[in-house]
C-alpha cells in the first residue's frame, strides 16, 4: 500500500503557505511522525529516521512542496538527539522549559533538540517569564571535568538544581563539534583533571559515561537517603 502522501494532488499542495503549522500540516498528510523532526525555519531535522518515517521518497515528495527548506538526516545528530532523549524522558509532559537567548551554538543545538518536544510532550519554550525548569548547555566532557576537580579537591558529588535540566550533559565535545562544523569554546577546566582525563582516554574511550553514569547513580542514593 502506497503512503498517504500519494493522495495530495497539485492543487491541494499549492494551498499550503511556508507557516510553521502549514509545513508541520503538510508533514503529517504525507506520513512523517513529527514528534520525531524538529522544525526551523529553513530545516527540517530528522531527531529518529524509523519513528518518523520520513522516507527518501517522502523528503522528496516534501522539497517539491517546500525546495527552500532543507530536510537534514544526519546520522550523527540522530545519535545526539538519542543520548538528549535519555535526560528529556525524565521532563514531565507540558512543562515549560526557560532557554537562554545568549547567541550561542550550544543554545541554538538545544532549540532545535527540544523544538520536536514540544509535539512529544506537549512542552513549552520561552526565553523569558515564567518557566518550571531552566536549559543549560553542559557538555558531557564538561561534567565530567567538573566531577573529577570537586573529588581530587575534596569536594564529594554537589548535587544539582532540580530546577535545571541539562538536555546535552551525555553528548560529547567531539560529536557536537563535528556535526556543528564549528569550535566548541572551553569551560574554565581543572588541569589536573584534565591531565587524569588524557590519561584515562588512552586506556578507556568510553570513560565519561561511565564516570557520568556513576555519579548520578551516587547522587540519587544520597538524595533518596536524606
Amino acid at each position: 500500500m502506497e503512503f498517504i502522501f500519494n493522495l495530495v494532488d497539485s492543487n491541494q499542495e499549492n494551498r499550503f503557505t511556508n507557516s510553521k503549522k502549514d509545513v508541520l500540516k503538510y508533514l503529517k498528510i504525507i506520513g512523517v511522525d513529527t514528534r520525531f523532526i524538529s522544525y526551523t525555519r529553513n530545516k527540517i531535522y530528522i531527531n529518529n529516521l524509523r519513528f518518523s518515517k520520513f522516507s527518501k521518497k517522502k523528503r522528496k515528495t516534501f522539497n517539491k512542496q517546500y525546495p527552500s527548506i532543507e530536510v537534514i538526516n544526519s546520522s550523527l545528530f540522530q545519535k545526539i538527539c538519542s543520548k538528549s532523549s535519555k535526560v528529556l524522558s525524565k521532563v514531565n509532559p507540558g512543562a515549560t522549559i526557560l532557554l537562554s537567548s545568549d547567541e550561542n551554538p550550544l543554545n541554538d543545538l538545544m532549540y532545535i533538540i527540544l523544538e520536536s518536544y514540544t509535539r512529544k510532550y506537549g512542552l513549552k519554550l520561552v526565553y523569558e517569564g515564567n518557566f518550571d525548569l531552566i536549559a543549560k548547555p553542559l557538555l558531557l566532557d564538561d561534567e565530567t571535568n567538573r566531577i573529577f576537580s570537586d573529588i581530587f579537591h575534596g569536594i564529594g558529588i554537589s548535587f544539582k538544581d532540580d530546577k535545571t535540566i541539562y538536555p546535552l550533559i551525555k553528548v560529547s565535545k567531539k560529536w557536537v563539534k563535528d556535526f556543528l562544523e564549528v569550535e566548541i569554546k572551553n569551560k574554565k577546566e581543572d588541569k589536573l583533571a584534565s591531565e587524569f582525563m588524557d590519561f584515562l582516554k588512552t586506556v578507556s574511550p568510553q570513560y565519561m559515561e561511565n564516570v557520568l553514569k556513576a555519579s548520578e547513580f551516587i547522587e540519587y542514593q544520597l538524595k533518596t537517603k536524606k
